[in-house]
């Protein structure tokens, strides 16, 4: 039988701190698992399963939504395809389900492309790549785009990590995020203009997992060596999301059904984004990429015992 991710791609590395290791899907480029010293630092999730929650996936041309699917081009209505109708939106982009094909393989890392081409509502062409790489402390992911047509690309990158610290209760960790913005959403999740964080939003203080249920986007983090949230376990342990400066927005997202085993689970994602939702339409740091230009973001994981 052959797993609905395609490929699986196995990286391991020797660390000081225990063998790591990391399996990547060939479709949407998932992280299925990453763990240092049998220590689950992402929510894993089987073989044989579609990524709950879209668990791990790249999030190319633009992450979050886009409602109705609508957005202009030099004056001209774009219509992208809905791929969330019960909300009438466009989410997470065009390369959630396609195969990512091998670039380059080592034993600790992997790169994987995978082609934008002109379609419904997005008539540019672009080559896109993800690189995993395996570090003495947790992953680093690097993104590149280049952008093969004729004219500037609108371009975001978003990725859909689900962290967590072996086998503490996610509810039981701590989360603690350099953010002093939020987007509000409405009741289709669709995002309003920027504003200040305040009351159960504000987490630069830390916050219980267990006292979180969030869908949000937050802005202007405020990075301490380039780390902009951690999770922190009773014991002390934590796992740290870093972002470089392209991706300046994260968002938080909390379940409480997250599938695993014969049961559910809280988990909680974590996902840097270079743009927030709907910057097709509103342009913030909405990246065009011009004619033969690379442009390159990176983000990664580091964990502490």
């Amino acid at each position: 039988m052959r797993a609905p991710t395609g490929e699986q791609f196995v990286l391991n590395r020797s660390t000081p701190n225990g063998p790591a290791e990391a399996v990547i899907t060939e479709v949407a480029a998932s992280i299925r698992t990453l763990r240092i010293n049998g220590i689950d630092l992402t929510q894993p999730y089987p073989e044989f399963s579609t990524p709950p929650s879209g668990c791990g996936i790249v999030l190319v041309p633009w992450p979050n939504r886009i409602p109705d699917g609508v957005w202009e081009l030099d004056g001209a209505r774009q219509q992208l395809d809905i791929t969330e109708p019960e909300r009438h939106n466009a989410i997470h982009g065009l390369l959630r389900n396609a195969p990512y094909r091998l670039v380059e393989r080592t034993e600790g890392s992997v790169t994987l492309g995978a082609t934008v081409f002109p379609q419904h509502g997005y008539p540019f062409l672009l080559e896109t790549s993800v690189k995993y790489e395996l570090t003495d402390d947790g992953m680093t992911v690097t993104h590149r785009i280049l952008n093969e047509s004729e004219a500037p690309a609108p371009a975001a990158i978003g990725t859909h990590p689900f962290f967590q610290i072996g086998d503490v209760k996610t509810d039981d960790l701590t989360l603690t995020l350099r953010a002093a913005t939020r987007f509000p959403v409405d009741e289709r999740l669709n995002v309003s203009p920027e504003i200040p964080v305040d009351g159960r939003y504000d987490l630069r203080g830390g916050v219980k997992v267990s006292d979180l249920e969030l869908d949000d986007a937050y802005g202007d983090v405020s990075p301490e060596d380039q780390v902009t949230a951690v999770l922190t376990a009773p014991d002390g342990r934590t796992v740290s999301l870093w972002q470089d400066e392209n991706f300046p927005y994260v968002q938080v997202f909390t379940t409480r059904s997250f599938p695993r085993g014969t049961g559910v689970v809280t988990a909680i994602a974590i996902e840097p984004m270079t743009a927030p939702a709907n910057a097709f339409n509103t342009g913030q740091s909405l990246k065009w990429v011009n004619p033969g230009e690379t442009w390159q973001a990176a983000w990664g994981v580091k964990y502490s015992g």
